[in-house]
């Protein structure tokens, strides 16, 4: 049997930790900032998990990771 594809696009867009979190970026952090408060900015470039539903789907597309 064949080996399975990493997604490419998925591999740049998301990491899994060693615990097994599936971690993505924030959305909404490339431009328009300027009148978002300090606050919101700063939170914008923390990453986040991906919802449980997702979790699987996500998984998936990254077999090796």
């Amino acid at each position: 049997m064949s080996k399975q594809k990493t997604n490419k696009a998925a591999r740049k867009r998301f990491q899994i930790s060693a615990t097994g979190k599936v971690r993505r970026r924030k959305t909404k952090q490339s431009h328009f900032n300027a009148k978002a408060s300090g606050d919101a900015t700063r939170k914008k470039h923390a990453s986040t998990s991906v919802h449980h539903t997702d979790r699987k789907r996500v998984e998936k597309l990254l077999p090796y990771s």
